[in-house]
């Protein structure tokens, strides 16, 4: 099933996977094999057509949009792990089964399958069919248009459709580190944005809030990820890195006309060892055993862009083995409901701790948080709100929440 599966893809489009998927599955006993894609805000699983058209195209409307919470499959996606039907797939004796679709860590959406309960090895099958689906829909997605019609519900604005061209996916995970992301408005972006990338023991870790909250603010934020990859893939250390950002910015806008707060982090996957620069930016907080137990202050330098001339302070931390740093964007914070409240910082890392303390996996604990910061403002943000989390796992073995 997956050698066939993997040699039939090479020469495939998209629109080609759920037929190939579905024609190899069968070899394994697997049948009615049906893909679900999750939308950008994770609010629905919707049905890959296999056609290029809009979700739903060609099925039975009651199956063409699932929601994901309240439903068997969003259950499954949300737990990421295996959930069985309620009982045999209409007309036969087959069981359908929920299966989480990964790309590593990143979930991608659910697959529906059915299997004859005597078949053992069915669920181990599943399992390998769902990897290695996950696995050419995530090398497909990058030159298809209709993978991106299909994970969104509205239209997007060219902000928006930069910034998600440009960030990383928005989760990672290894035996050390777990990296998680969120990022609203989705479809309205602004001038946020978040990197992360590995480089032998290190982890780089930046966040950007660029002024504004138009297309100009997202060409400002991806300036400034580009120099800070640039840079950063050149050996410059945190302090050159940033102050680097800040000369491309300068000459490319001149001076104060666009600029950008930001956190630039390194973080020693060996020694727990957290480093980083402020440019303007909130400051990071460490939380630990469920408790906030400090916040990490360090003297700020004037945001990238403003070419002001102020020291650049790069600044440490020594973080204990199951640790959360949190970078976070003011919208998560100052998002204010109809009274004029803010959600606040507070009730923000309240609401991490305390997903945490459920055992929930870290991209399900930030769509949570994003859906009830969204919940407080009346489903409308008024500025960019992003959050990265990063949890450094220090040789813990106890079990990795992904």
């Amino acid at each position: 099933m997956l050698a066939g599966l993997v040699e039939a893809s090479h020469l495939s489009a998209l629109e080609q996977l759920p037929g190939l998927i579905a024609e190899h599955a069968a070899h394994a006993g697997l049948h009615d094999v049906l893909i679900y894609l999750a939308d950008l805000q994770q609010d629905v699983l919707r049905l890959v057509t296999g056609k290029g058209l809009a979700a739903g195209a060609g099925a039975e409307p009651e199956t063409a949009e699932l929601r994901i919470d309240g439903t068997l499959a969003g259950r499954a996606f949300q737990e990421v792990r295996v959930l069985a039907g309620p009982g045999p797939a209409p007309g036969g004796e087959e069981y359908p089964w929920w299966v989480p679709l990964l790309d590593g860590t990143e979930r991608l959406g659910v697959l529906r399958v059915s299997a004859r309960p005597g078949n053992e090895h069915a669920q181990e099958d599943m399992r390998h069919l769902a990897s290695i689906s996950a696995l050419l829909l995530a090398s497909k997605r990058q030159n298809s248009d209709s993978y991106a019609r299909m994970v969104r519900t509205r239209p997007m604005n060219v902000a928006a459709e930069m910034q998600w061209n440009l960030l990383p996916a928005p989760i990672f995970a290894n035996e050390d580190v777990v990296i998680g992301a969120a990022l609203e408005p989705a479809y309205e972006l602004g001038g946020d944005a978040f990197d992360y990338a590995l480089a032998g023991e290190t982890v780089h870790l930046a966040v950007f809030d660029a002024m504004g909250h138009d297309a100009s603010a997202g060409l400002t934020a991806n300036l400034a990820v580009a120099a800070c990859r640039n840079h950063r893939r050149q050996g410059a250390g945190l302090v050159e890195v940033s102050m680097g950002i800040e000369k491309v910015l300068v000459a490319e806008f001149g001076a104060a006309n666009r600029f950008a707060t930001a956190v630039l982090a390194n973080l020693n996957l060996r020694t727990g060892v957290f480093s980083w620069v402020n440019r303007g930016h909130h400051p990071p907080v460490v939380i630990r055993n469920g408790r906030w137990v400090t916040t990490l202050h360090c003297p700020p330098a004037h945001p990238v862009g403003l070419d002001l001339d102020l020291p650049v302070t790069q600044c440490r931390e020594q973080l204990e083995p199951g640790d959360r740093v949190l970078i976070y964007t003011d919208g998560m914070t100052e998002a204010r409901n109809r009274k004029g409240e803010e959600f606040g910082l507070e009730r923000f890392i309240d609401f991490i701790i305390r997903y945490n303390a459920d055992g929930l996996p870290v991209p399900e604990t930030l769509r949570r948080l994003v859906r009830n910061i969204l919940k407080y403002h009346d489903g409308m943000l008024q500025d960019d709100a992003t959050v990265l989390l990063v949890e450094w796992r220090g040789g813990s073995q106890d079990r990795l929440h992904l």
